[in-house]
């Protein structure tokens, strides 16, 4: 009970001090938030000295920033959030109308994402149903290239080929569900194939314990022994699904831009950008309050799914079976990308020739040219670098901090869910107000908010674990705490969340891109990724290869963290044993015989259940 106070008081806390500091932005960043909001309202209006003190006068900005966030505070209980610094109208009834539409766009997100995931792991369930999961090389790079295309460039080639040349579907407004269909096939479609790889990777670990060969061995059907795997590998996932439904409410901000929707992230960013302070305090508030709410009932569909096994120490952890790995896709992937660097190194990126602007590929210019006349080839090759070495730093740093504070939930558990609950917009924004803007702003704030879903997986991986069956031998073995650490719970987390830290790394790209995309990252002439997308977005009907090149590329990414997140080194003929017997790898033969011993017994209890 004191734990769960002290959560409770830890998450106000965190709560209060993100609200708080988005409403001193203005004095945070040193800016006159009377010369934002009277340029919001009129950009052509004159910032004379006495249209800002009557812009002051009005807001009441000479009482100071601790006046107004008392004022603002004292009137929630009331469920007044103040008037709109810009428009003037109540901000409840606004904030509310976008977390209504966010909620709509994120509840059509996700169905299409479960069904993407379902694609993605189809096979496997079906393989681990029927028993064919002996030799399985790991999982292909088509849902890798899947997940590592763009929201952005997604939801624009959608918008330009099914909403205004075919005219199938709505590409613009927000009336009515048609014109949910196209955004939410833009935001889930990407993220579902991440879902769907990480419960790829843990199923044939499910299909392999005791009770599923015991149900098979007894005549189970197939689909019955896949349903229950299904309901064994989902309560390790339900926390980054967590993260995927906040993360959509407050970070959809390109896709909602492109396709005009007022939700909750375009609102809370246009809030921003103007300092409509009231608006953007109400719109942080909501998302970490959505962010809690969220995160108490998917750890409570977690316990249900698992069952008393959690509160007894009566599972089996799901180590995945060591497949032989399939080297020839990432080194394929991988060379595909080194040649694409090494070939558009010598070029210039930043050579002019107006005389061949949006000129389609040839062998002069294998990728074409831009709107500038400048080689697409070079311009994506020199990018590369940046992207990818500022990718890598992010996710390591992200890895790093994820496994450290995953260890400690009741520290993280709260964090993560306030962090989550800021949009990465919205995190660059912060971070430009602190120490300006440049280059670094857009990593800072990528690296700010990607260590928590790694912290959530790591969270969700450790308790499990520390319900195992061989943990508890190991235990009563006399291991103490720091043995069981380092001999029994990192060896098990550590590997699937740094596979799960690589399959994000083209995400982290993403994220840096989008940025771009935005104008919150590199500025021009620079060869970023995210800024050739958003230089080339407009020409991409007239010269779709200035923006194919960079998102194929970004998708060569992601197949190579993919591949090369599934390879594994081969079991020894010791570990290959260990593995038919259900102990962990590396286990004392005391344990392996005390863990064997219990298996048995729990084994024949799971096929009656499973039966």
């Amino acid at each position: 009970m004191r734990s769960r106070v002290g959560t409770l008081l830890w998450r106000a806390v965190l709560a209060a001090l993100l609200v708080c500091g988005t409403g001193l932005l203005p004095w945070i960043s040193h800016t006159d938030p009377a010369l934002t909001v009277l340029k919001a309202q009129s950009a052509d209006r004159d910032a004379t000295p006495q249209a800002l003190a009557d812009v002051r006068a009005r807001l009441g900005l000479d009482e100071g920033p601790l006046h107004l966030l008392g004022q603002w505070l004292t009137g929630l209980p009331r469920g007044d959030a103040g008037r709109s610094w810009i428009s003037g109208a109540q901000v409840t009834p606004d904030v509310l109308a976008a977390l209504g539409a966010s909620l709509l766009l994120v509840t059509a997100a996700l169905a299409v994402a479960l069904a993407t995931a379902a694609g993605v792991c189809a096979r496997t369930l079906r393989l681990g149903a029927r028993g064919g999961l002996d030799g399985r090389p790991a999982g292909g790079s088509g849902s890798a290239v899947l997940a590592a295309l763009p929201e952005f460039l997604v939801a624009s080639v959608l918008a330009t080929v099914v909403g205004v040349h075919l005219g199938w579907l709505p590409a613009l407004g927000w009336y009515g569900p048609q014109w949910t269909v196209l955004p939410a096939l833009a935001l889930g479609l990407p993220a579902g194939a991440v879902l769907g790889r990480l419960l790829d990777d843990q199923l044939p670990a499910a299909f392999a314990e005791p009770w599923a060969v015991a149900a098979a061995a007894r005549g189970v059907p197939g689909p019955r022994i896949a349903r229950k795997a299904l309901r064994r590998c989902v309560p390790g996932l339900l926390p980054n699904l967590g993260l995927f439904l906040v993360g959509l409410t407050g970070g959809s901000v390109a896709v909602e831009q492109i396709f005009d929707i007022p939700g909750l992230g375009r609102t809370t960013l246009q809030a921003a950008i103007a300092q409509d302070l009231p608006v953007l305090q109400a719109g942080v508030l909501v998302l970490v309050a959505l962010a809690a709410v969220t995160t108490a009932v998917l750890r409570l569909a977690a316990r249900r799914l698992i069952g008393p096994a959690l509160r007894d120490g009566a599972l089996r952890a799901l180590h995945r079976p060591a497949p032989p790995a399939r080297r020839i896709p990432p080194l394929a992937h991988g060379g595909a990308l080194l040649a694409v660097v090494l070939c558009g190194l010598p070029r210039d990126p930043l050579a002019l020739d107006t005389e061949v602007r949006l000129q389609p590929p040839s062998a002069a210019h294998p990728f074409g040219t831009d709107a500038l006349g400048r080689d697409v080839l070079a311009r994506v090759a020199h990018g590369a670098l940046d992207t990818l070495a500022l990718a890598l730093a992010v996710s390591a740093i992200a890895l790093a901090a994820g496994l450290l504070l995953g260890l400690l939930p009741r520290l993280s558990g709260p964090l993560v869910d306030t962090v989550n609950a800021v949009p990465p917009v919205l995190a660059a924004l912060l971070v430009a107000a602190v120490r300006g803007g440049g280059a670094w702003t857009p990593v800072l704030a990528v690296a700010v908010v990607a260590w928590a879903p790694l912290a959530a997986h790591t969270s969700a991986l450790l308790r499990e674990e520390r319900a195992t069956l061989h943990l508890a031998a190991t235990r009563a073995l006399g291991a103490g705490p720091w043995r069981l650490l380092t001999g029994e719970l990192l060896p098990a987390v550590v590997p699937p969340v740094a596979r799960h830290a690589l399959l994000r790394l083209p995400g982290i790209a993403l994220a840096l891109a989008a940025l771009g995309f935005l104008g919150l990252g590199a500025q021009p002439p620079s060869p970023e990724w995210g800024l050739l997308l958003a230089e080339n977005q407009p020409y991409a009907e007239r010269a779709p290869w200035a923006v194919l090149a960079p998102a194929a590329v970004l998708a060569l990414l992601g197949a190579l963290a993919v591949t090369a997140a599934g390879l594994r080194p081969r079991p020894g003929r010791r570990r290959a044993a260990d593995a038919h017997f259900g102990a962990r790898p590396g286990a004392p033969s005391d344990e392996r015989s005390s863990q064997r011993s219990g298996e048995r017994a729990t084994s024949r209890a799971e096929s009656v259940g499973a039966g």
